[in-house]
């Protein structure tokens, strides 16, 4: 295979460099499409003082969740954190830091941060807590404030195909923030469910193209259900 090869097989080489407080970026939507083993490799590593920018913090005992346990993140930027207890519970005790940031607003962040936009300007937040001492300009007579991309020192993504070269495919919703991680981080690291050879992929239908990623590691999920609902049969 060429020097393009991004495939590596352990995860200590595929978290190689992550260092106490960096910013880890990371793609998923509540226990959707997450990067279980790249999560489960930071735990076993050991790093603090991280600051980690994700849609929500995963749930008590899995995805990010399991971070707060040795109270590895310093700081959470996320829109979501209402299914973690052991969150609440630092938050509340001031040893974590949190940054609420709306769920539209998170993703543009990202997206921004990854085209290399510093910073933009959005309705979103003006009247609330989120605008407080943010700058405000008038487009068309409506107030938009506003707000700085993000960049991580870190990206880990799941993504559901690769081929060698880093090119990815998402699987429905487990696109959610994925995408945008993918493009945010200065390593990205992604961990797939299937990897295949170059020209595998229909080039029409790759989501994150393989400039944006350094790593490809396949793994095994749990896909664990955050909230499961049944209804009774006929119903």
């Amino acid at each position: 295979m060429s020097g393009f090869d991004k495939v590596v097989t352990r995860y200590e080489d595929a978290m190689a460099g992550l260092r106490d407080d960096m910013t880890v970026i990371a793609g998923g939507f509540g226990l959707c499409g997450i990067p279980e083993g790249l999560i489960a490799q930071i735990k076993t590593m050991g790093t603090k003082g991280l600051t980690v920018v994700s849609n929500n913090c995963g749930v008590d005992g899995f995805g990010l969740g399991i971070l707060l346990e040795d109270k590895q993140i310093k700081k959470m930027m996320s829109s979501y954190v209402g299914e973690n207890a052991l969150f609440e519970k630092q938050l509340l005790a001031g040893e974590l830091e949190v940054e609420l940031t709306p769920q539209g607003t998170l993703a543009e962040k990202m997206r921004a941060g990854g085209a290399g936009i510093p910073a933009f300007f959005t309705a979103t937040g003006y009247g609330t807590p989120v605008g407080d001492g943010k700058d405000v300009r008038y487009f068309d007579g409506r107030p938009y404030i506003l707000e700085e991309s993000v960049t991580g020192d870190f990206a880990i993504v799941k993504a559901w195909k690769a081929d060698r070269y880093g090119n990815c495919v998402y699987r429905h919703t487990a696109q959610n923030f994925n995408p945008m991680a993918a493009t945010a981080g200065k390593i990205t690291v992604v961990e797939v469910e299937e990897i295949v050879e170059p020209g595998e992929l229909e080039p029409s239908q790759i989501h994150t193209p393989g400039i944006y990623v350094d790593r490809v590691i396949k793994g095994t999920f749990e896909k664990r259900i955050e909230r499961k609902v049944t209804s009774e049969e006929g119903q």
